[in-house]
């Protein structure tokens, strides 16, 4: 692992530049161009087998080794988000609208000159790696599923993730046996009641009363409906009735997700989210529409490779604690690649210790220490050259 390190740490200025040059690009899910284009690139120019197009928009870029063996997999994702961006930072977002406020232009730093670092050292390595670059993780469907469908995990023996974490302390490994990430699902819901003057109430069924009257009520699903020794989360993140001060509404839409890690407790928020709706909107009158979208299913690690990549962080000089966390209620649709192979999914610690705040993933002004790209490479390419050996 020295000469790996070693090169790691001499291109760890490579590793910074293109995650800032990728920072100052970012694409939405699902319509990422120039960013898959830039990854082909880098990968044909180290001489890989690279496939685009894969799932629509991914990329796979295989390193056969010197000696036979065995297949790993190494995942990272490439798509941004639809914020607008905060950051007084030279190297901030150029498209309007449009910022990496996750980290995954980390990712695809890391996992690019990884696989270039691995390339110096083909001949030594017994087996392959897929080197699986990912489009829209943030947004359902995703794209985990259909890279899959269209054969990224075809002779793969194992599959090796990371997410950089910015409210975790640089150093920090976290890890976890089991679920780790919950089943991620939205609703949208129309309330349909009957719109009048505001000083007549009386004539009207008011959308806005019963929408807040469901919100209000839909905490007790889980606080009352659902067996506390489960976890689950139903958050409203969007109520919409617009009409002149002096109207009353008659239409609300409400917008929300719903985060389990069971089926069971799935399915039976699905019901009594309806059921509570239905009682809401009857009493009044009223009526409604409900849609419910399965996203993505829980992300569950696999206990062995869990401990493999446990045991490999703790020997690593730049990480100063392997963490085992709580399970988290953020979604990830690396949880379809765990279907098909062995693996896990880790989080590299990535919170700069000299800032006073670090704001969370998805927010206008995320950022993370950069040097958390370094100890996330050193993990994945232990983890893959001990997987190997």
């Amino acid at each position: 692992m020295e000469r790996l390190f070693s090169l790691l740490e001499q291109h760890y200025e490579e590793i910074v530049a293109i995650r800032r040059y990728l920072h100052e690009r970012p694409e939405l899910s699902f319509q990422e161009v120039h960013t898959p284009a830039y990854i082909a690139n880098f990968h044909r120019t180290l001489g890989l087998e690279v496939r685009e197009h894969v799932g629509e928009r991914g990329v796979v870029a295989t390193l056969r080794g010197g000696k036979p063996g065995k297949t790993v997999a190494l995942r990272a994702d490439f798509d941004a988000l639809a914020i607008q961006e905060l950051n007084d930072i030279p190297y901030k977002s150029k498209n309007e609208g449009v910022m990496h406020a996750c980290g995954h232009d980390g990712h695809t730093a890391t996992l690019l000159v990884l696989a270039k670092c691995l390339v110096e050292m083909k001949e030594e390595i017994a087996g392959n790696i897929v080197f699986i670059h990912q489009h829209a993780e943030e947004i359902a469907p995703g794209g985990a599923k259909a890279m899959i469908e269209d054969g990224c995990l075809e002779g793969v023996d194992v599959i090796f993730g990371t997410h950089l974490w910015a409210p975790t302390p640089l150093g920090h490994i976290l890890v976890r046996d089991g679920a780790i990430m919950a089943a991620a699902d939205r609703f949208e819901i129309t309330i349909q009641g009957k719109g009048g003057h505001g000083a007549e109430p009386h004539h009207s069924v008011d959308a806005i009363v019963l929408g807040a009257q469901f919100v209000t009520q839909l905490q007790t699903i889980v606080s009352r409906r659902i067996d506390p020794l489960q976890s689950a989360v139903i958050s409203v993140g969007h109520f919409e009735a617009i009409n002149p001060f002096n109207v009353i509404a008659d239409t609300a839409k409400i917008q929300g997700t719903v985060r389990t890690f069971e089926e069971s407790v799935r399915e039976q928020i699905v019901e009594e989210i309806e059921a509570l709706l239905k009682s809401t909107c009857d009493g009044a009158s009223a009526s409604y529409t409900y849609q419910y979208y399965r996203g993505y299913p829980p992300v569950v690690n696999h206990q062995k490779e869990t401990d493999f990549v446990a045991t490999i962080a703790r020997n690593i000089p730049a990480v100063e604690n392997v963490i085992t966390c709580p399970p988290f209620m953020i979604g990830e649709d690396f949880a379809y690649y765990m279907q098909h192979v062995p693996g896990t999914f880790f989080f590299t610690g990535a919170k700069n210790p000299t800032w006073e705040t670090a704001y969370p993933h998805h927010h206008a002004k995320f950022n993370f220490d950069e040097r958390a790209m370094l100890i996330a490479a050193k993990v994945l390419g232990q983890a893959t050259m001990d997987f190997l050996v």
